[in-house]
């Protein structure tokens, strides 16, 4: 078979430039949308990392304002500083357990025994509030409030002893005849008084409580409680039971 090629060259070379240039055409195209998405999605993303830098920056302006605000900031919020309060605290920690030491040491002696039903200390008043019952009457009752007043608290400071009053004023409470658990007849009391702070503070060195009959070391507890000091509260003369705080 005979083949005619009608086609110039030159036609032909034209053709096939028109179809590169079309090819370039369409990767550029596609190049440039590309390029354009992509400068689209880096504006966003850093418009929002902008965005979220000024509302943290402002939110840490805030709190460091509030924290600017606060007192003698720098001492507290170093770790050095908390260490070195360690002992202050220490110092200050509160041997509640004294009070146990005050009513065993200050109880009166027969016939005018007493027996306590509840023991409250209320360090914001520094008082100390105590509910009982004496078999031997209001005679019991006031011995029990005179030997309170004519006791001393001794602390050592330094080698130096000093003594302050264990208080200086009784407030008296309600005072009536009722039954205890025996049925015997007792008088039912409460009376509160205050006490000073060396009572029951840890600084310092030996802590004594001086009675009129004698003294007591209690630096370290050394007083046993009587479990005879204790019973529940009596009955009123309305025969009406109260529980035992």
């Amino acid at each position: 078979m005979i083949e005619i090629n009608l086609i110039p060259q030159v036609k032909r070379d034209l053709l096939r430039a028109r179809m590169l240039r079309n090819a370039v055409i369409s990767v550029s195209f596609a190049v440039g949308i590309g390029a354009v998405v992509t400068v689209v999605v880096l504006g966003l993303v850093l418009g929002g990392q902008l965005a979220l830098s000024s509302f943290t920056d402002t939110k840490i302006s805030q709190k460091s304002e509030e924290l600017l605000a606060v007192g003698d900031l720098n001492q507290t919020v170093t770790v050095q500083n908390q260490l070195s309060k360690l002992a202050q605290l220490h110092n200050g920690k509160r041997v509640n357990s004294r009070v146990l030491d005050v009513v065993t040491t200050t109880a009166p002696p027969a016939p005018n025994t007493i027996k306590l039903s509840s023991i409250q200390v209320d360090p914001n008043q520094r008082l100390i509030k105590i509910e009982g019952s004496a078999g031997n009457g209001y005679s019991a009752l006031e011995t029990y409030k005179k030997t309170l007043l004519n006791t001393k608290i001794e602390t050592e400071v330094d080698g130096q002893k000093h003594n302050v009053p264990l208080t200086s004023q009784i407030i008296n409470g309600d005072a009536s005849f009722g039954e205890n658990a025996e049925g015997k007849k007792v008088l039912q009391f409460s009376f509160s008084f205050s006490y000073p702070d060396e009572l029951f503070a840890t600084a310092g060195g030996a802590v004594s409580i001086i009675t009129p009959t004698g003294r007591t070391d209690v630096t370290d507890s050394k007083v046993g409680v009587p479990q005879s000091l204790f019973e529940r509260r009596s009955t009123d003369s309305n025969n009406t039971q109260q529980g035992a705080r």
